[in-house]
């Protein structure tokens, strides 16, 4: 099942990123680049409103995969999931409503539009917080799914609805309006439908009873310690990873915060190379410290480390080494790549530091261990929030980026070192050396060679892109040899392939 799992979550979420990133020069295009500032800023409203589900959301999944080890009967796990339906629906209102209040004040006092009138961001806002509030609910379901370990019938679905949302935009933007009110409407409409798909996909997954989900308060008691725990830890690496997107709101004009959200949004689909990992690892994980299989417990976390260090690691190496091209190439326009290439290096490997801890994160909350998280963030915030504040007035963007990349190199070098002393405490040199340095090593070496052959800009287009394309493909494949479980399994799986050669040849 994980393999299965892991596998449809890399093609699903693979094509959802596809989806994401392959039309915003079209968005540009068709809305300027103050547009795309507000979607931009549409993301961290999201990320933020997530504090509201008070933890409940991970808390679900977390049950959910319990579930599947036989901790919860089914009448049980069906009244859990009714009485985060009912909190979940108040806050959803209270969601929309709250940002429909202070529109106009956004709108006026925050952000400095230049082009678009104040009266169009206020209305936008009032849209994005009706889509808000849905895609908020949405949450439910897509945990209480993964929890569930259904990850095949997850991605069919959210990768349908990421087509459906990506390219029903461009066609409402270029056959009916090419405004940013009618671009929010369409994201609207489409996660009215989404919403309506993923609950009957849950529903459907549970095993029947005799009666209904009802809502319960011991239910929601069962989990509130949990739940207050991942509110916590939710937002602190909210304030740390998304307030310099905040203050640059304020601080920039709507088009030079543009130009970040577009490096932020290009830096942030390489998490979509990670998260289909720990989508698949942490139900599993989770399992099987239930089963108390300590030894597969341990061999599971070290493949999941070496497969994020292989495939995150080679993208945000090639992306690092090769940005500017890599920019060209997509939005066919040499300014914007050149005004946002180091953004999105700087984000790239801030990204991919932060994603080495997904894994061991994962591992802290199997065993039901969330403290460290909640100190180690509390320390985060107190001295480098600051630091961010200061790096941001001083040096814009950048400043920020590079806070960004300093906080999480704190965590890869300082923060893991309290896991490991009281999990795991025979793995961490395993995890430095095998799970991180070799696989890294080789990838950062082997892209270094390539970019010493090959003088790329004198390509043309095409060649170019057959270039990075090799490029990231033997950076990938050292990367994996040098990660040991993985080299196993790719040379018995080259060994199954000729031997399979050799029966159909004989």
């Amino acid at each position: 099942m994980l393999k299965r799992n892991l596998i449809a979550n890399y093609l699903g979420q693979g094509w959802t990123a596809l989806m994401g990133l392959a039309f915003i020069p079209l968005y540009i295009k068709y809305l300027g680049i103050e547009s795309y500032g507000l979607i931009g800023l549409f993301a961290v409203l999201q990320a933020w409103l997530v504090l509201l589900d008070m933890g409940m959301t991970p808390a679900l999944g977390r049950e959910m995969a319990r579930f599947t080890g036989g901790t919860h009967s089914a009448q049980s796990i069906r009244d859990l999931l009714r009485s985060i339906e009912v909190v979940a629906l108040g806050m959803a209102i209270a969601i929309g409503i709250g940002i429909w209040l202070a529109s106009d004040w956004l709108a006026t006092n925050w952000l400095q539009a230049e082009k678009l009138s104040t009266q169009t961001v206020a209305h936008a806002f009032t849209v994005m917080g009706v889509v808000t509030a849905l895609r908020f609910a949405e949450g439910i379901y897509r945990s209480s799914i993964l929890g569930l370990q259904r990850q095949v019938m997850f991605n069919v679905v959210n990768s349908a609805m990421a087509t459906l949302r990506s390219v029903g935009a461009v066609a409402v933007l270029i056959w009916v309006s090419p405004t940013i009110e009618a671009f929010f409407l369409w994201q609207g409409a489409v996660s009215i439908f989404t919403l309506l798909v993923l609950a009957w996909a849950t529903y459907r997954m549970l095993p029947k009873v005799d009666q209904a989900g009802r809502f319960s308060l011991q239910a929601l008691q069962g989990i509130w310690r949990f739940a207050g725990g991942m509110m916590g830890i939710t937002l602190l690496s909210l304030l740390l990873m998304q307030v310099d997107k905040i203050v640059l709101s304020k601080l920039l004009n709507l088009s030079e915060y543009g130009y970040f959200m577009l490096a932020s949004a290009v830096a942030g689909a390489l998490f979509m190379v990670s998260h289909p990992i720990v989508q698949a690892l942490y139900p599993r994980l989770t399992e099987l410290h239930a089963l108390q299989d300590q030894s597969r417990f341990i061999e599971t976390y070290h493949q999941g480390a070496q497969l994020i260090s292989v495939t995150m690691g080679s993208a945000v190496v090639v992306l690092v080494v090769f940005a500017e091209q890599i920019l060209h190439l997509w939005t066919q326009d040499q300014e914007l790549a050149r005004r946002t290439a180091a953004l999105v290096s700087l984000l790239a490997l801030g990204n991919f530091l932060n994603a080495l801890m997904f894994i061991p994160y994962q591992a802290q909350l199997a065993h039901g261990w969330i403290s460290l998280a909640i100190r180690i963030n509390i320390v985060a915030v107190l001295t480098l929030v600051p630091a961010i504040f200061w790096a941001t007035s001083r040096y814009g963007a950048e400043g920020a980026a590079w806070a960004w990349v300093s906080l999480n190199a704190g965590y890869v070098l300082i923060g893991i070192q309290f896991m490991y002393h009281k999990i795991l405490q025979t793995e961490k040199w395993n995890w430095y050396k095998n799970d991180l340095i070799w696989p890294l090593g080789a990838a950062v070496i082997s892209a270094l060679i390539v970019d010493n052959l090959i003088s790329i800009d004198q390509l043309s287009a095409f060649f170019q892109m057959v270039s990075i394309g090799v490029a990231s493909g033997g950076v990938l494949l050292m990367a994996g040899m040098a990660a040991p479980i993985l080299r196993k399994k790719i040379i018995a799986r080259i060994s199954q392939w000729l031997n399979l050669l050799r029966v159909k040849t004989s």
